[in-house]
């Protein structure tokens, strides 16, 4: 793996020369900007709006834009004087809990490689540390141009780093949230948690991209000149439209019970509470009213038998003789 960032973590009076190495790659598909009539690449170019031309790389510079729209010039030589103690360390400021973190704050996720022979003894001392102690560290860096915070755990036996977003760069959630006033029934979490339990839990290495697979697939049929298959389309869970809930969660745990015994990998459904049991096992009770019938048939024909048998073995009353 590439190194991007060169530099050395700070423990305390322990340095441990490291290598920043990305953790994680994007396997998106990227597209071209083409002209419809031609097929053309459109492309941009960078012009001066005050001298309407197009301008080099090495003829553009940094601007902030103040609040009247004047543009202040900002040089690399400004930004390389600012006291940034971070440039090339990352340091350890404490080491709190990991559910302290908020995922919410978390970012782009790093390894940190040891920077040679020297750095393996150190590197492996704190890595046992954050083992032993059930904690992540908290560090600031430097990265790009700007200081930033980061998150260093343990993955294996190498220790990662999480960009995290600033405190004050996290809006609060309240706006988003639906109507206090909102309530639902027992009925409808019983049914929710019938459902969450048959989809049951899944290996998250077996999930993968099905969009950028028949994204792939399309190209590839196109490229040689064959017409692409037509996919299924899904449906849409009916948008913005009002819907029963209750009908709908009940609708779900059945295709999901029927996934499971088609072979998929779902798992099973648990007890409910009595309230709510009744609705959800009325498929379970079909075929047991057929075994019910049948038990009801055979007694209905035993009785039917037995009043035979008696007919026969009742003896017939004795005619009386007159004297």
């Amino acid at each position: 793996m590439r190194s991007i960032w060169n530099g050395a973590i700070s423990f305390g009076l322990v340095s441990i020369p490291i290598k920043l190495v990305n953790a994680t790659e994007n396997h998106s598909i990227s597209f071209r900007q083409i002209h419809l009539e031609d097929g053309g690449r459109i492309r941009y170019h960078k012009v001066c709006e005050l001298e309407d031309k197009e301008v080099a790389n090495d003829e553009i510079g940094k601007g902030y834009e103040d609040a009247d729209g004047s543009i202040i010039p900002i040089t690399e030589d400004d930004l390389a004087q600012l006291p940034i103690p971070t440039a090339r360390t990352i340091e350890i400021v404490s080491f709190v809990p990991a559910e302290r973190i908020d995922p919410l704050q978390m970012g782009t996720a790093y390894y940190l490689q040891a920077n040679g022979v020297p750095a393996a003894k150190p590197y492996t001392l704190l890595r046992e540390a954050l083992k032993r102690s059930n904690k992540v560290a908290i560090a600031k860096f430097a990265l790009r141009g700007r200081e930033r915070l980061g998150m260093l755990r343990v993955v294996d036996d190498v220790i990662a780093m999480h960009g995290l977003l600033w405190p004050d760069e996290i809006r609060a959630p309240e706006e988003a949230a639906p109507d206090s006033h909102v309530t639902v029934r027992d009925a409808e979490l019983d049914l929710a948690d019938a459902l969450m339990d048959t989809l049951g839990e899944v290996d998250m290495d077996s999930l993968h991209d099905d969009y950028r697979d028949a994204v792939e697939e399309m190209i590839e049929a196109k490229a040689s000149g064959t017409e692409p298959a037509e996919t299924p389309k899904k449906s849409d869970g009916g948008g913005g439209k009002v819907i029963d809930l209750m009908s709908a969660l009940e609708s779900s745990v059945r295709a999901a019970k029927k996934a499971r015994d088609e072979g998929e990998d779902v798992a099973e459904v648990t007890e409910l509470s009595s309230r709510s049991r009744t609705k959800k096992t009325a498929a379970k009770k079909a075929p047991a009213k057929k075994k019910t019938t049948a038990k009801k048939t055979t007694a209905k024909k035993t009785t039917a038998a037995k009043k035979s048998t008696s007919a026969k073995k009742k003896p017939t009353p004795k005619k009386k003789t007159s004297a």
